[in-house]
């Protein structure tokens, strides 16, 4: 999924006020944190990710590897908190801008 600068920025604002509902720890991505991952964005469509314990790179490369596995798109990463996003296929809660 590829997003533009416009909808990366709206949906950085829609994630501004949310708590990570997903933390991944030292295991790293394990099947188990892809299958909640994948309940969490058929839930809610956008959500946060907390990755602790891994270097910068690695911390980069498992959430970007968790992003494919989800079929989601990575809106955005600070310090160890991500931002996924991937919308409905039924009804999409959120509607992006053009």
């Amino acid at each position: 999924m590829k997003l533009n600068d416009k909808q990366r920025r709206y949906l950085r604002g829609l994630a501004h006020p949310l708590k990570p509902i997903i933390l991944v720890g030292n295991a790293g991505v394990t099947p188990a944190v892809v299958a909640e991952t994948q309940r969490a964005l058929h839930d809610h469509e956008l959500i946060k990710v907390r990755m602790t314990g891994a270097e910068r790179d690695v911390r980069d490369a498992a959430l970007q590897s968790l992003a494919v596995a989800t079929g989601s798109a990575l809106v955005g990463r600070i310090g160890h908190v991500a931002t996924l996003y991937r919308p409905s296929e039924t009804l999409p809660k959120i509607i992006l801008p053009a």
